[in-house]
């Protein structure tokens, strides 16, 4: 992969992972000041969309980043990862873009509510949705 592509989507990831696992703390802990900006958060949080089977979706958020992090580090090391790196990230970004569609129609329809951090994982997953088509692209 281009060490730059590379470089933005690695950087992108991370902040994903980051925000989930901010948000993850969040739902745990109900602590409504780490909603900064509006109480879109607490409304988000607080709705029976903010879980997946007793799983907060923050959670579910931070396995799909860390699973992401894992096909890009292990894709710089020679075998089945290297070779398959390409196709893997983009299945699971694929899914990872399919969920946030999801999680922003219940924002925007079902909600009326939006929280920022939410928005901010739902727009870094669209970007590395994107990212994983071009580097599919330019790698097959």
């Amino acid at each position: 992969m281009n060490k730059r592509l590379l470089q933005v989507t690695t950087a992108l990831t991370l902040i994903g992972l980051l925000v989930s696992i901010y948000m993850t703390i969040y739902k745990i802990t109900a602590n409504d000041n780490m909603c900064i900006g509006s109480q879109g958060c607490s409304v988000v949080n607080a709705s029976r969309y903010s879980e997946v089977y007793g799983v907060p979706v923050a959670i579910i958020g931070a396995i799909g980043y860390l699973a992401l992090l894992a096909v890009l580090w292990l894709g710089r090391k020679p075998g089945f990862f290297q070779q398959n790196g390409p196709l893997l990230f983009f299945a699971l970004s694929v899914t990872g873009f399919f969920f946030t569609l999801y999680l922003v129609y219940v924002e925007a329809a079902l909600l009326k509510s939006y929280c920022p951090f939410c928005v901010t994982s739902q727009i870094t997953m669209t970007l590395i949705f994107g990212i994983s088509i071009v580097r599919l692209i330019k790698e097959s």
